[in-house]
């Protein structure tokens, strides 16, 4: 993370666009992680990382826990926290995977017999997403059902959902009224807070969404992501890769728009979580398939551990979110936004478009860092965390 850390010397010096440029570079590389050969060391100071946490503002949090859930807590929080280690956080962590485990076997079940769709080649992607009938309608039912129950078990007792008018944009051709099969659309789009936007998604409208080649391998989890239909991209793919796996979410996404029976695709086109407060630059690839698609904001109320997956660990998130007895989600779905002609011809310009809307309406600050300045700010956490 070598180019990161450099990064970090010229915040110091005040030259912010070279460090912007350099951090593009990594854009690839996991996070929290070092690069190969990296033995850079570089002293940190708070005032170097307060004057981070005024540009990367999206990335701070501000919770009772503090920076990467490591801050000093009161006497009080320690007590809370305690008891809730030996009483919620193991019986949690029993019913969560007791649920996984009863839902791994009805996707078995469902699977039974079944040949999954598979790509050309070794490494092919494979997936269930086509299964009709009963064997659909199963594992969609249990699945919407479970995703609930897991939610309800870590304390996401109530969900405030709203659904909310907006008035038509004035491109819209007001002489057209949408027909039924035009009113589905091919993708939901969302802001990306955590994790847990995932659960609410699948109990919500149970889409399939794009996710790490390392999940189809993963225990339970493996075999659901396929019923899901995921669509698998490795982070360090070449840009030969990327491309393909853009041309199949295209497909999903069309095929969603025009087949009722098609799982919807639910694209996060931030590409990283954020506090919650913050909305990233979007990337166009959920907008070439010209295809509607359904706006949906949502928030993570907190008092004293916020939810959103900013920077923190996710051992230590889990472990704090299990350890909180009430969790709150807050969900806005807007109405299907169907693009002008304009915007069908300009990718850029509907993205922008329907990411305006998602800030006006979530009362979310647009902001122009990304992942790359995530990494940026991690990094400078880590070396800042090491020296004390």
């Amino acid at each position: 993370m070598e180019t990161e850390l450099k990064d970090i010397t010229n915040l110091k010096n005040n030259n912010k666009s070279q460090s912007e440029e350099e951090g593009k570079e990594k854009d690839n590389q996991p996070l929290l992680q070092k690069s190969e050969g990296d033995s850079t060391e570089i002293s940190y100071t708070e005032k170097d990382i307060q004057e981070l946490e005024k540009k990367f503002a999206a990335y701070v949090r501000n919770d009772v826990y503090g920076t990467m859930g490591l801050g000093e807590i009161s006497l009080k929080e320690k007590i809370l926290l305690g008891l809730a280690m030996i009483t919620l956080l193991p019986i949690r962590l029993i019913v969560t995977v007791a649920i996984l485990t009863f839902y791994y076997f009805v996707c078995r079940l469902c699977t039974l017999f079944s040949v999954p769709n598979r790509e050309e080649g070794e490494d092919g992607q494979e997936d269930y997403a086509h299964l009709i009938g009963w064997r659909r309608n199963v594992i969609v039912a249990f699945g919407r059902f479970c995703s609930r129950a897991i939610l309800f078990t870590n304390g996401f007792y109530w969900i405030n959902e709203t659904r909310r008018a907006v008035e038509k944009s004035p491109n819209e051709d007001q002489s057209k009224e949408p027909s039924e099969e035009s009113e589905r659309p091919g993708a939901i789009i969302s802001n990306h807070v955590s994790y847990l936007d995932i659960l609410y998604h699948m109990s919500s409208s149970f889409p399939s969404f794009v996710a790490k080649r390392s999940v189809a391998k993963l225990p339970l989890v493996g075999l659901i992501s396929k019923c899901l239909g995921c669509v698998y991209v490795q982070r360090e793919s070449k840009s030969a890769e990327f491309k393909g796996v853009a041309g199949v979410v295209t497909d999903r996404i069309v095929e969603a728009h025009q087949n009722e029976h098609a799982p919807l695709m639910l694209l996060f086109p931030e590409g990283t979580t954020t506090n919650g407060d913050f909305l990233l630059p979007f990337k166009t690839g959920a907008f070439i398939a010209k295809a509607p698609v359904l706006p949906v904001i949502l928030r993570y109320p907190y008092q004293r551990f916020s939810p959103a997956w900013d920077t923190i660990s996710g051992v230590r998130h889990i472990v704090l979110l299990l350890c909180q007895f009430v969790n709150h989600i807050e969900v806005i779905r807007l109405p299907v936004y169907h693009p002008s002609e304009q915007e069908k011809e300009d990718p850029r310009l509907y993205a922008d478009n329907v990411r305006k809307l998602l800030a006006t309406e979530g009362k979310l600050t647009l902001t122009d860092i990304g992942l790359p300045e995530k990494r940026v700010y991690h990094a400078a956490l880590n070396g800042f965390l090491r020296q004390r």
